[in-house]
């Protein structure tokens, strides 16, 4: 059953064996993880298991050295066991696709960050979370991992784990992650708990973060962060741009039921739904603040690995940034509209965007209290959308300097050239309102 809250586990409450949070108490050698990546695909290859036992043992080898140090026969072998039994399970199917991205010569943001596997968890009639709620588990996630690199004893470096100092400013953008789908009292007390000592009371911190509705979108969103390196960061760099997809996915929707209620001449119910995208806007700015706590040396040091996977190649951001308005021409000719055809398409089937919803009204109720206050909240979404990107370049200039970006963009001064660019640029109404 679909929700779009996720579930507060009470303090006490048992840990899944295999779930979040198990991985704080393992402890295995390189050898044993090594000689079980083998020992499963081996079996696969003759005789086909479970799907998360083979998606779990290959998760452990990608996180003891980093998916861009895959041994090219274990690849050669994954391809062999995806080719031999693809459509056994959709989710395996997702999980290799991901993990073989760069062997099969595809790699972009969607495969970096396991978005076809994570989709599964959002998309169709048996999924069973939300967009919203899958933001919840992912910073939940950070949250978990955070401190059970700490419970762990792992070294403090900058490519290592972060001071505490550093570590307390991420777990509370993290946990305000949170706050919308927990409800302000749960997460004061995860806010608390973290601030008072966590380590001393890690069983307790763990049992209060939310827990997925199905304990297959809980073992499945385990095996779904696949990092190049073995940079400490990295992973929660991962969990954080998954977070921002699924943030914007929800925005998009949103934006889409708002111009469908618009055309069906109900402008009070589409300035609900639009105000409602706002919310999830402001939200992306907690992620952004959250990334900044990433160390400038742990960033350049799995960034080289990353090359082909951009956070340009976004397609919910962009599928939300069309379905506000058409963009202009030289918008469309840019490479942040290159390097989406998913988007590209759906603009190309003639889908009426909010913009031309808001025209229809004017034409049709001119003067109508309604419409006002949904050119009002237009206008608030576009101002709390100038403000996201202004954060992005911010971030993006701490951490890259002058570098080039990895989408084979110019990198910052890139992202300063849209500044501003407008969601709904064709409407002077929207930005007299905004002023």
């Amino acid at each position: 059953m679909r929700t779009d809250t996720v579930r507060a586990r009470l303090p006490g409450t048992p840990l899944h064996p295999a779930g979040p949070g198990a991985g704080c108490s393992t402890a295995l050698t390189r050898d044993d993880v090594g000689a079980m990546v083998r020992n499963a695909v081996r079996e696969w290859s003759t005789a086909p298991g479970n799907a998360l036992t083979l998606a779990r043992v290959v998760t452990r080898e990608v996180r003891w050295i980093g998916s861009a140090s895959l041994d090219a026969d274990l690849l050669a072998d994954l391809a062999a066991v995806r080719a031999d039994h693809r459509g056994r399970d959709p989710r395996l199917d997702a999980f290799l696709d991901s993990v073989l991205a760069r062997y099969d010569g595809r790699y972009w943001n969607r495969t970096y960050l396991c978005l076809p596997l994570l989709e599964q968890l959002v998309e169709g009639p048996r999924a069973p979370l939300t967009h919203a709620g899958l933001v919840a588990l992912l910073a939940a996630d950070i949250v978990r991992s955070e401190l059970c690199a700490s419970r762990r004893g792992m070294p403090v470096s900058p490519l290592g784990r972060p001071d505490g100092r550093t570590l307390r400013t991420r777990l509370r953008h993290a946990i305000r992650l949170l706050t919308a789908d927990l409800g302000p009292d749960a997460a004061t007390a995860l806010l608390g708990a973290v601030a008072a000592d966590p380590l001393a009371t890690l069983p307790d911190v763990l049992a209060r973060l939310p827990a997925a509705p199905a304990p297959w979108a809980t073992e499945w969103l385990d095996v779904s962060a696949l990092p190049v390196s073995t940079v400490h960061d990295e992973t929660f760099f991962i969990r954080a741009l998954q977070a921002h997809e699924m943030l914007y996915g929800t925005a998009a929707r949103l934006i889409g039921d708002a111009t469908a209620c618009a055309l069906a001449g109900h402008p009070g119910l589409a300035a609900d739904l639009v105000d409602r995208a706002t919310e999830t806007v402001d939200r992306g700015q907690s992620l952004f603040r959250m990334v900044a706590t990433m160390r400038y040396e742990a960033f350049h040091s799995f960034r080289e690995h990353t090359d082909g996977a951009s956070a340009i190649q976004s397609e919910q951001y962009k599928r939300f940034e069309v379905r506000c308005g058409t963009p202009p021409p030289d918008r469309l000719d840019c490479p942040a509209f290159e390097q989406v055809p998913s988007v590209s398409a759906e603009l190309g089937t003639g889908r009426e965007s909010l913009t031309d919803a808001w025209q229809v009204l004017q034409r049709r109720r001119p003067g109508d209290p309604g419409t006002a206050r949904l050119t009002a909240g237009m206008a608030a979404l576009e101002a709390s959308h100038r403000r996201w990107k202004g954060t992005h370049v911010t971030v993006a200039t701490r951490m890259l300097g002058e570098a080039r970006g990895s989408g084979h963009t110019s990198g910052v001064s890139y992202l300063r050239s849209w500044l501003d660019h407008r969601l709904f640029w064709a409407l002077p109404e929207v930005a007299a309102a905004d002023r």
